[in-house]
């Protein structure tokens, strides 16, 4: 059983993920002044950071990688959630797939790519 719903908890036993990484892939039109991920090519960079995490045997345990609709973070697309850890990657390409999954391994997330707080927007 995954959840008990008489105890409210979570099986401990059950395997989770340790870490998701939601890629933007939402789309708008070319001529809006917000951007879009998608024109930034994301579904490129979300099939090779799928493909990256699978073939180093990640894909079962550390990490899943799933696409998302907007994160609103269009100025630094394509953009790259990573939770539980709750950060963002920006201006991600596919070139910098297999340093992610390096950072991914270590436990640490490539600095370079993390969007700081003056990139950030709500």
């Amino acid at each position: 059983m995954i959840f008990d719903l008489q105890l409210g908890v979570f099986d401990p036993n059950f395997l989770q993920r340790k870490h998701y990484l939601f890629v933007c892939i939402n789309g708008r039109a070319a001529d809006n002044p917000k951007g879009c991920c998608a024109l930034k090519d994301s579904e490129e960079v979300y099939r090779a950071l799928k493909a990256e995490v699978a073939a180093r045997g990640l894909a079962k345990l550390e990490g899943r990688v799933c696409t998302s609709s907007c994160l609103d973070q269009c100025d630094t697309g394509v953009t790259v959630l990573v939770e539980p850890d709750h950060f963002f990657y920006g201006h991600v390409t596919v070139a910098d797939v297999p340093e992610i999954v390096d950072g991914l391994i270590a436990g640490h997330p490539v600095k370079r790519l993390v969007i700081t707080e003056d990139q950030y927007t709500l």
